[in-house]
């Protein structure tokens, strides 16, 4: 097997749902970035962190452990701190699982996932595995906070069932499968889902097979979309996402003004053609500052904003200069996060009880899937009635 799958797991809501886009991603060198290269470190942590909460390593290493990755340029103490949430989900969730079946097994940072039977050469690495007679239980952390990923559904941890009940099918009679996610820097609470392995099984057989046959050899229809193409390595130049896009635009004959429903149509496109917008600017900017020629384009210095050089010495100049201090800086109080964070919610809402309050959200335009409930705007009617005096 090659190091990195063509049709891995944590690319899988990609080229199953746009075949083509497998092989169109060659053309394209992976990467590393700086939000890769911190997921990286949060997840050495987690390890290490999760080892602890369940008793295989001594406190002593433990500590000397994440000394040691307290080192790295991405450690931090809301890295830690989300290390502790994932340990402590895993010792709970082995600990419960214990109390019905005493052999229940749990291992961490399982590479040997193997899902080749429905995707060729597929395999990849569990975070944390746990099996328990019939019950199979897959969990897995994301450090990421701009894009929430949610358990139910997720083709990603569906593989990686897959490929553990190939390794432990043998010994266990694994009937159900619970996949987590744990994604603290965005919700605290783990996102989950659960499936029978024969629902799995046919998911396998009648989607992912015949989709994943067709990526394996670059062929298939290409299906751009703003998820879709979120990490596709193709995205800046992917003809597919280019016209689509460009057909939003075409003129309608004899049209003079458009209905709320054709606005509504391309709004359900605006975070896509946003995002391929920006990706059509990087694209054109990549090579102008290679030196090629990009027609009716150039690079130009863009705004600056005048800094200190040095705080302390700027301060320290203007006190010579006979300046009072205090009106050097501003102050104002913490967030209310932040007050938590420093001095506990419970004391702080006991503190502070009637000094917070929540107002209502105003307003904001979301597409009907959105899981959030439907505004009700005669409230504001209402609430302004409340306001009048009589």
């Amino acid at each position: 097997m090659s190091k990195h799958a063509l049709l891995s797991a944590s690319g899988s809501s990609r080229w199953l749902a746009c075949p083509p886009s497998a092989h169109l991603e060659l053309q394209f060198p992976k990467k590393s970035s700086s939000y890769a290269d911190e997921g990286t470190a949060a997840h050495e942590l987690c390890e290490v962190t999760a080892r602890y909460w369940l008793g295989e390593m001594s406190e002593a290493d433990y500590e000397n452990k994440v000394a040691e990755l307290a080192k790295g340029q991405y450690y931090n103490a809301e890295m830690q701190e989300c290390a502790v949430d994932y340990g402590r989900f895993i010792s709970e969730t082995v600990k419960a699982t214990r109390v019905n079946c005493r052999d229940a097994i749990v291992e961490l940072e399982v590479k040997n996932l193997d899902f080749s039977d429905w995707a060729p050469e597929g395999f990849g690495t569990g975070d944390c595995i746990i099996v328990a007679d019939d019950l199979l239980e897959i969990i897995d952390f994301k450090y990421g906070k701009g894009v929430r990923v949610e358990a139910e559904g997720n083709p990603q941890m569906r593989l990686y069932a897959l490929g553990a009940i190939k390794l432990y099918g043998e010994l266990y009679d694994i009937k159900r499968v619970r996949m987590s996610i744990i994604q603290p820097r965005i919700n605290r609470e783990p996102s989950t889902d659960e499936i029978n392995v024969e629902e799995l099984l046919e998911w396998a057989e009648t989607y992912v097979k015949p989709r994943a046959a067709l990526a394996f050899a670059g062929k298939g229809e290409f299906n751009p979309s703003e998820k879709t193409c979120r990490f596709c390595r193709a995205k800046e130049q992917c003809r597919a996402r280019y016209e689509q896009n460009l057909k939003l635009f075409d003129e309608a004959p004899d049209a003079l003004l458009i209905t709320a429903g054709e606005a509504g149509a391309v709004l359900e496109k605006a975070d896509d053609i946003k995002a391929w917008l920006s990706d059509l600017e990087k694209l054109v900017m990549s090579k102008l500052f290679e030196g090629e020629t990009v027609e009716g384009w150039k690079l130009v210095e863009g705004r600056s904003n005048r800094a200190y050089t040095d705080e302390a010495k700027v301060a320290e100049a203007m006190k010579k200069a006979g300046y009072d201090e205090t009106l050097l800086y501003e102050r104002s109080l913490i967030g209310i996060t932040a007050m938590e964070k420093a001095f506990g919610k419970k004391e702080i809402a006991k503190v502070l009880k009637g000094l917070i309050v929540k107002p209502q959200g105003k307003p904001k335009l979301a597409p009907v899937t959105d899981k959030r409930p439907e505004f009700k705007p005669e409230k504001l009617v209402l609430d302004a009635f409340d306001d009048i005096e009589e």
